[in-house]
């Protein structure tokens, strides 16, 4: 099975979160399923890296990064990914969809509200146990 290297961002502005809304997908398990933001790391970048430039591209928003929260590795049916998740800040909630259909705000408690895709699920958990 394809793995893939991933890294995801909880992006926090004030005691919000930002969680965006994937289009349609090849694979159904997980189109229109709500994600935190990121993407696939790039050859020659560090995750770091990785993170700022996919919420760049894909938001064109500027984040500061805090700390490494949790790696989930998890396996779907037709691949795997190893997904490294960071807390990051950012000074403004402007932000432009490119790659997403929507986007929402939400407190950490409310989180399990939304139709989330299955590797984020563990990142919700994480977020709850330590009160973040």
């Amino acid at each position: 099975m394809k793995k893939i290297s991933v890294v995801a961002a909880v992006i926090q502005y004030q005691n919000e979160v930002l969680c965006v809304q994937r289009n349609v997908s090849k694979f159904d398990y997980i189109s229109y399923k709500y994600e935190f933001p990121g993407g696939k790391i790039e050859k020659q970048e560090t995750p770091e890296q990785a993170i700022i430039r996919e919420i760049q591209e894909e938001l064109c928003m500027d984040i500061m990064i805090d700390s490494h929260l949790i790696t989930v590795d998890h396996d779907y049916p037709d691949f795997s990914i190893e997904l490294k998740t960071f807390l990051c800040k950012t000074k403004t909630k402007s932000l432009k969809l490119i790659e997403h259909i929507d986007s929402q705000w939400l407190k950490i408690q409310d989180l399990s509200k939304l139709d989330w895709a299955d590797a984020d699920k563990p990142i919700i958990k994480e977020l709850l146990k330590n009160d973040i």
